[in-house]
């Protein structure tokens, strides 16, 4: 009976299953065809994420089912992607704590059936303890017999400090200003010229750019960041030529402008050309001369001239490419990383002489040593919290370091585009990272100089080189592409010839930053416009492209005429595609910075 009954249980299940009618007698064999599910759920192998890392892989999705295979991801966030089955940041992106302490991410699986499920993902940020120097640039002495940090670049900031001082210098000379003060003309020369070239006439002088107040800082005169010379002069591109990959005292080197007055036509010739037009400004308030522009309208900032070139602009902004640029790539990041890292430096330093050349090349980046534990709205002074408004005091000592806690320069614009961008980028972490690891091979290979590396570290240290450059040369293209969105809709504002004095002000200083920084491309050989052996658009973007870029802006804006802005705009448009092109710029970004 027990035999019987499980005969006639398995008739039963059997006739259910091939679709048998009790009663109908078929003897149709055909299988029934499954009834496809959808997925039900997505899980993820990790639910924390790394900040601080360029393409970090989070972990591997996987999805219940009633298959399991065909199964597959997609995302909606655009900074990750899937490969394979693991979620990932792109290459060039991180996440940064100070940003976003979570970050929520939509999967969508698909089964092969085309049915679907979809799950919000939430991801953990994992803070990185800046203590152990894996996100902050900071490294020990790894010489024998010395101790403490063996990290040092106080000229590069001393020379961050004298070139905005120029800018705050000259940025206080409007028309009433002059007036009111008596400032002379003969005295506004003698110091520019102290402050470009002659050190030792303002090394114990306040750094006034920072305000009236210097009691948050433990530098108060240039004396306290750098007691031996560092001019301006002596280090712009031409005037430093022991480790410069073009002769820029030639004549023919330097492109990007063409009429330097009576001065050379090199880079420290268009700062001197830019002093004289300054100092030429001041001469006519002296004179009791009214400044006016090609138009007529008042002038009333005594360094934008009647062409609509804004002085104050031009000088800082040549000043960060042909000197902080230059010197950062093209020096220490170039030729330089070919010095010791066996022995002390000069035997007295706790530092190799390698380390001090990457050391100076990052210094004249200008990040803060902690500059991946701000937020982008910080480093940009836009938002965020207080005590990381462009400085931190990173070693609770009460005042702020210039040398490490100051946040200078490019590395600030890094930020700004970052926060700008339709499409995320982020030039801050792939900067930064890069000189950190960089930094790191040194520091972790003191003993053993680059040419000795194996092959394999010396590929990486060479792209670590490579990327951080880069990425430092695309926040200078990306702010480029801002200020050319800034000059086209400046031109909209005035070009009925109906426009105030402030419009007119806002139109030279978009245009000088916009040309001042576009000057800069030329002087790293990491550059796409320099045909780096690692641009991959080595073939179709190099010199001859700059020098169109160059072309389509010309030498000053134009001031006046319908049909020449409505030419001038087309050409700011094709320059910015020329930009785009080099850099790989996604077109919402550049539409929109």
């Amino acid at each position: 009976m027990i035999n019987l009954r499980k005969s006639a249980l398995a008739s039963a299940v059997l006739a259910a299953a091939i679709g048998l009618t009790g009663c109908g007698g078929s003897d149709s064999k055909d299988p029934v065809t499954p009834v496809n599910q959808a997925p039900t759920d997505i899980q993820i192998s990790t639910s924390t994420i790394s900040e601080d890392t360029l393409g970090v892989v989070v972990g591997a999705l996987t999805a219940t089912d009633d298959a399991t295979s065909g199964l597959t991801f997609s995302i909606e966030d655009e900074r990750f992607e899937i490969v394979g089955t693991d979620l990932k940041l792109k290459d060039a992106l991180a996440v940064n704590f100070e940003e976003e302490q979570e970050v929520t991410v939509n999967v969508t699986v698909t089964d092969a059936g085309g049915l679907t499920f979809s799950k919000a993902l939430t991801l953990t940020v994992e803070d990185i303890d800046a203590e152990n120097g894996v996100n902050v640039y900071e490294f020990d002495s790894k010489l024998a017999g010395f101790s403490g940090s063996s990290v040092s670049y106080s000229g590069q900031t001393a020379r961050h400090a004298l070139s905005a001082e120029i800018k705050h210098y000259m940025g206080l000379m409007t028309v009433e200003y002059i007036e009111t003060n008596g400032i002379m003309a003969a005295d506004v020369r003698a110091k520019l010229n102290a402050l470009w070239g002659d050190y030792a006439a303002v090394v114990d002088s306040s750094i006034s750019h920072l305000g009236d107040d210097l009691s948050s800082y433990k530098q108060k005169t240039f004396f306290d960041i750098s007691e031996t010379d560092k001019s301006l002069s002596g280090k712009i591109a031409g005037n430093d030529p022991s480790k410069m990959y073009k002769v820029w005292d030639d004549g023919q080197s330097f492109k990007g402008w063409s009429d330097f007055g009576t001065q050379a036509a090199t880079p420290e010739g268009l700062v001197l050309h830019y002093f004289d037009l300054f100092v030429t400004q001041i001469e006519k308030v002296n004179a009791g001369d009214a400044l006016v522009d090609a138009n007529g309208v008042a002038i009333s900032k005594a360094y934008i001239t009647p062409e609509g070139l804004d002085l104050v602009q031009l000088v800082q902004k040549h000043t960060l490419g042909a000197l902080m640029f230059s010197q950062g790539t093209d020096d220490y990041l170039g030729e330089g990383l070919a010095s010791d890292n066996k022995v002390s430096d000069k035997g007295t330093k706790t530092y190799t002489a390698l380390e001090h050349q990457f050391d100076e090349g990052f210094g004249y980046f200008g990040a803060s040593r902690n500059y991946l534990e701000y937020a982008d709205s910080e480093i940009a002074k836009k938002a965020g919290r207080e005590n990381f408004q462009g400085k931190n005091d990173i070693n609770g000592d009460g005042v702020i370091d210039l040398t490490s806690e100051f946040i200078w320069g490019n590395s600030s614009n890094a930020a700004k585009r970052d926060l700008g961008a339709e499409v995320a980028t982020d030039l801050t972490a792939k900067a930064m990272t890069h000189f950190i690891a960089g930094r790191k091979m040194i520091s972790d290979n003191v003993g053993k100089n680059v040419d000795e590396f194996s092959a394999e570290d010396k590929t990486k240290f060479e792209n670590h080189v490579f990327q951080a450059a880069l990425a430092w040369e695309k926040a200078i293209a990306a702010t480029v592409v801002h200020y050319i969105n800034d000059v086209i809709a400046d031109i909209e504002n005035i070009e009925d010839g109906e426009y105030t004095s402030a419009e007119f002000a806002d139109y030279a200083k978009h245009w000088g930053e916009m040309k001042g920084f576009a000057l800069n491309f030329q002087f790293s050989p990491f550059s796409p416009f320099a045909n780096h052996a690692l641009n991959p658009k080595k073939d179709t973007v190099g010199p001859t492209q700059f020098v169109e870029m160059h072309d389509l802006f010309g030498d000053m804006p134009v001031l006046a005429g319908a049909d020449e802005f409505a030419n001038y705009k087309a050409k700011l448009i094709a320059a910015r595609d020329i930009l785009d092109n080099a850099y790989d710029f996604a077109d919402a970004n550049s539409e929109n910075w």
